[in-house]
């Protein structure tokens, strides 16, 4: 008995074995679940705890706050109005003549970035002398904040000093006149600085694309009798498109959320032609003290730039489907 009971157990034993393995085997590591979360997690949270703290949690916020009549004052109770702000925001014709110049604003500086830093871009990927030394110079207004690009236009745009109207008194073109502070010039004023500081971006951008273009179907299609033009549809704008729709949705939403640049310039003026969307909530909050009626005009806002995000990935995301 002792035998056969002793024989039994080991082959039971060897049979145990040949199916899982001995402990710490492959075997026995793929029969034990592995619970990778909380690693994950742990390596992801550095970067997560920051974007909750200095985005989401903001965010949040600002939507609660729109529902509610919060003012500036240590001593003024908040009570919840529910949409009360939003109605009254349907209302405001100054908030809609805000938003309509934010969006000529946007569209004004998005457009001739795009067209101005894709010719910049082309230039740049030519083998010229000096090559490195013109690139850097083409990101100098990258690297500017925009506060000081806004003091040296405002100098530029000086009517009694500025070089703009000594330029135009030299050439004998008139006397120059007050850019900023003209109703119809201010805004294309502002426009013109617009461009001027967010082209490198866009050039840095689209250069980058276009070195990724294969040199040899440059050269095949140039052997086929290829024009430039030609060779730039074919050729060149099929591999730039994605780069060319990610960075130019990206400029017309950075620009419709402009601030700081407009606000040096001009300040939403003259006669509230420059104020932009995020100008007459600035205003509205820290000039009148309207916490919930500005933080409702920045949930429209995020709301439009939402709108702007799912049309721009639904346009990637069926490209991607067609190729």
């Amino acid at each position: 008995m002792t035998q056969g009971g002793g024989f039994v157990t080991l082959a039971s034993a060897t049979v145990h074995s040949g199916r899982h393995g001995p402990p710490g085997s492959p075997q026995d590591k793929r029969s034990r679940p592995v619970n990778r979360s909380a690693g994950t997690w742990f390596l992801v949270l550095p970067a997560l705890i920051p974007i909750l703290v200095l985005s989401v949690g903001p965010l949040l916020y600002g939507i609660a706050l729109a529902f509610t009549d919060a003012q500036s004052g240590r001593t003024r109770s908040t009570q919840w109005v529910g949409g009360l702000n939003f109605q009254d925001l349907l209302h405001d014709t100054l908030f809609w003549d805000s938003f309509r110049i934010g969006l000529v604003w946007a569209f004004g500086v998005t457009v001739p970035q795009f067209v101005l830093a894709l010719g910049l871009a082309l230039l740049l990927n030519q083998n010229l002398r000096l090559r490195w030394l013109a690139r850097a110079l083409a990101i100098i207004p990258w690297a500017m904040p925009e506060v000081v690009v806004g003091l040296m236009w405002r100098l530029v745009y000086n009517p009694d000093a500025g070089i703009l109207n000594e330029t135009i008194r030299d050439l004998g073109l008139g006397d120059g006149r007050d850019w900023l502070s003209g109703l119809a010039t201010a805004l294309p004023a502002v426009i013109v600085v617009g461009v001027w500081s967010g082209m490198p971006q866009t050039t840095v951008a689209l250069l980058a694309g276009l070195q990724n273009t294969p040199h040899e179907l440059h050269e095949a299609a140039a052997l086929d009798g290829a024009g430039a033009w030609r060779r730039f549809r074919t050729v060149t704008w099929p591999v730039l498109r994605p780069v060319a729709l990610s960075i130019t949705a990206l400029n017309f939403i950075w620009n419709f959320n402009s601030f700081a640049l407009v606000y040096v310039l001009t300040n939403g003026g003259p006669g509230g032609r420059t104020r932009l969307p995020m100008l007459f909530a600035y205003e509205e909050a820290f000039h009148y003290g309207q916490f919930g009626y500005a933080a409702a005009m920045g949930c429209v806002m995020v709301a439009v730039i939402s709108v702007i995000l799912a049309v721009y990935l639904a346009g990637r995301i069926r490209g991607g489907e067609d190729r």
